[in-house]
C-alpha cells in the first residue's frame, strides 16, 4: 500500500525570517515567538513540546512533553524518573527539545543536556499541581503494562480516600529536568 503526497504541500507566506527579524540571543528569541503562538491562540498548547532521547534499543525516541518553565538555565519539564525517557536519560543525557507551532508556520530546536532539578525545586512544583494530577503520579506506572484500567480506577480511587484531606506527598521516583541548551536552530 502507497500513499502518494508529492502534490501535498503548503506554500508558507505568514512572515519572513531574516537575520534583523531574528534577536541575537535565542532564549530572547524563544520567549518572543512564545508569546506570541500563546497570544494568538492558533495552538492549543503552545507548551507542548517533542523531547527526543536516545533510546534504550538504540534508536531515537520523540515524545510529546509539557515545558513547565523557562529561564536562563534551561527548559524544564517534569515526569517519573523510572519512566522510559528517564532511564534513557540515564543513560544518555544529551537530548533535543522541537517546538512546533504550524498555526504560525514556526519551529524551533534545541540541543541540550538534561539534568535533574533540584528536589526543591520538584517538591514546589508537585506541591502546586491541581490534587488530581497529584494522585495521578502516584498511580502512575509510566512505561508499564497496565493489568486494565479498572486496576488503576480503584487504585486512584483508594489513594483519593487515603488523601481526601492530607496533602499528597511527592513520588521519590518523580521530578523535573532541565534541558540546557547547547544549540538553537
Amino acid at each position: 500500500m502507497q500513499d502518494n503526497l508529492h502534490d501535498y504541500r503548503k506554500n508558507y507566506e505568514k512572515a519572513e525570517l531574516t537575520k534583523n527579524s531574528v534577536d541575537p540571543n535565542p532564549l530572547q528569541q524563544f520567549r518572543t515567538w512564545f508569546h506570541e503562538v500563546q497570544d494568538a491562540a492558533v495552538v492549543d498548547e503552545a507548551n507542548a513540546m517533542t523531547l527526543t532521547t536516545m533510546g534504550l534499543d538504540g534508536f531515537p525516541k520523540g515524545r510529546v512533553v509539557l515545558l513547565k518553565k523557562y529561564d536562563e538555565y534551561g527548559f524544564y519539564f517534569y515526569t517519573n524518573y523510572g519512566s522510559e525517557k528517564g532511564k534513557a536519560i540515564l543513560e544518555n543525557n544529551k537530548v533535543s527539545l522541537s517546538f512546533f507551532w504550524p498555526g504560525m508556520e514556526r519551529q524551533i530546536l534545541i540541543k541540550g543536556v538534561a539534568e535533574k532539578t533540584s528536589v526543591e525545586d520538584s517538591d514546589n512544583y508537585f506541591a502546586a499541581r491541581p490534587k488530581g494530577s497529584q494522585l495521578g503520579a502516584r498511580v502512575s506506572k509510566q512505561s508499564e503494562i497496565v493489568v486494565s484500567r479498572q486496576a488503576l480506577e480503584d487504585e486512584l480511587n483508594k489513594l483519593e480516600a487515603q488523601f481526601e484531606s492530607i496533602d499528597v506527598p511527592k513520588p521519590t521516583n518523580w521530578g523535573g529536568y532541565v534541558v540546557k541548551p547547547v544549540e538553537f536552530e
